[in-house]
């Protein structure tokens, strides 16, 4: 095993890694309230079609996940970063200029591509650099600095479209790359040695990909990964339509998606302090068990309030939905890769995408079916639930002897 390679000092790692995996959050969340002024602007007539300005960069980051860390072990962390805000760059340039919905969304696309390097390398950087339970920490610390990026995003944005228009958002994703770029190329030195890395080759993607699909337990879990954020990206790309369409909360909006927001790091947090006892495998079918038996249950308001319930009682059942998802995305991910540590790296790339790739078309129909209630919502909660219930129990069926860690 080789010896880690030290870096910066930690309080400066960790502060310049969590700035440069939140520029995706930002890129996600940051233009939410300014959603249906673009399809205005750009003659969209469709108004659940405005949906793709949120969906189109995950398209984009799916592709470039896979990408990324296979890249990075081939050629090293630091070209494949830069690599990947050059094009992060671009796209927000053609979308800063955007004459057109679909120079919109191809900018849109490029930015999820581009993004997906600094989001996915940086993990590695820490891998280089650290191992054990000083890893672990620093993973910790950063994710839950990510966490609170979303919980400001839509306020920030909300400000910037105020004083500029929407257009100024991709100045503010440009101005942020820049700064993060430069931190990174003037502080953070290159941890894969010339003589560490690999070739770079379909054939290496392909074999971890036949891995990846002969393994019940990864195809299972990365299948429920997928599903759950699937429905998951269809609330982030109809949260404006919910909050300020069915619901009329004007700027108040940003308040309302920042405590759902908070309350998936709350899950986080529960989840790092359970999992040792619990196990991965129990808390996960708890929390789909959860996530399925609140959307049945919100049915009955739905009814009685004929698809829009009060907006108090809706944030309940929302937020307790994503404690659930909170639960549900660290453990449903780590389970997924427990068959891939010898390919840990094009492991995770492969995961990220492949759960990327059944997300869209779920969010997609999902979304296009906003009504001006939110029916569509819940029951996709609900359905996607049980299906990924469904996908965990077959996926049990294989797993691994059970240990304290995991809780087969």
């Amino acid at each position: 095993m080789r010896k880690p390679i030290a870096t910066l000092p930690i309080p400066e790692f960790v502060i310049l890694l969590a700035f440069m995996v939140s520029i995706t959050a930002l890129a996600t969340d940051i233009m939410l309230p300014a959603l249906d002024v673009m399809g205005h602007d750009l003659g969209v007539d469709d108004p659940n079609s405005v949906q793709l300005i949120v969906s189109s960069l995950f398209l984009g980051f799916a592709v470039g996940q896979a990408l990324a860390g296979p890249l990075s072990d081939s050629f090293g962390r630091k070209p494949v970063i830069y690599g990947g805000y050059i094009i992060l760059i671009i796209g927000c340039l053609m979308s800063l200029f955007a004459a057109s919905w679909e120079m919109m969304i191809a900018g849109r696309v490029l930015q999820g591509f581009g993004a997906a390097a600094p989001r996915i390398v940086t993990m590695a950087l820490v891998r280089d650099g650290y191992e054990g339970r000083a890893m672990a920490r620093i993973m910790s610390i950063v994710m839950a600095l990510f966490i609170l990026v979303p919980t400001i995003a839509p306020a920030l944005g909300q400000v910037v479209i105020w004083l500029s228009g929407w257009r100024a958002t991709f100045v503010v994703l440009i101005v942020l790359a820049i700064g993060a770029c430069l931190w990174f190329a003037l502080r953070q030195p290159e941890t894969l040695p010339q003589y560490e890395r690999r070739a770079f080759s379909a054939r290496s993607i392909g074999a971890g990909l036949r891995e990846i699909m002969a393994s019940r337990v990864a195809v299972g879990h990365t299948v429920a990964l997928g599903l759950i954020f699937g429905v998951f990206l269809s609330y982030l790309s109809t949260a404006q339509q919910i909050f300020q369409v069915a619901y009329d909360t004007g700027a108040l909006f940003a308040l309302y998606f920042g405590m759902a927001a908070l309350t998936i790091g709350g899950a986080s947090v529960v989840n790092s302090l359970l999992v040792m006892r619990m196990g991965m495998r129990h808390l996960t079918r708890l929390a789909l068990i959860g996530l399925s038996g609140l959307a049945l249950l919100f049915v009955i308001p739905i009814y009685l309030w004929d698809g829009t319930p009060p907006l108090a009682l809706f944030m309940v059942w929302l937020m307790a939905s994503f404690f659930c998802v909170g639960i549900l995305f660290g453990n449903l991910n780590a389970i997924a890769m427990e068959p891939l540590g010898h390919i840990a790296g094009l492991g995770a790339a492969l995961i990220g995408s492949l759960s990327n790739f059944i997300a869209l078309p779920i969010s997609f129909y999902i979304g296009h079916q906003f009504n001006g209630t939110v029916v569509p919502l819940v029951l996709g909660f609900g359905i996607v639930g049980i299906l990924a219930l469904f996908a965990v129990n077959w996926a049990g069926r294989a797993s691994p002897t059970p240990s304290p860690q995991t809780g087969a």
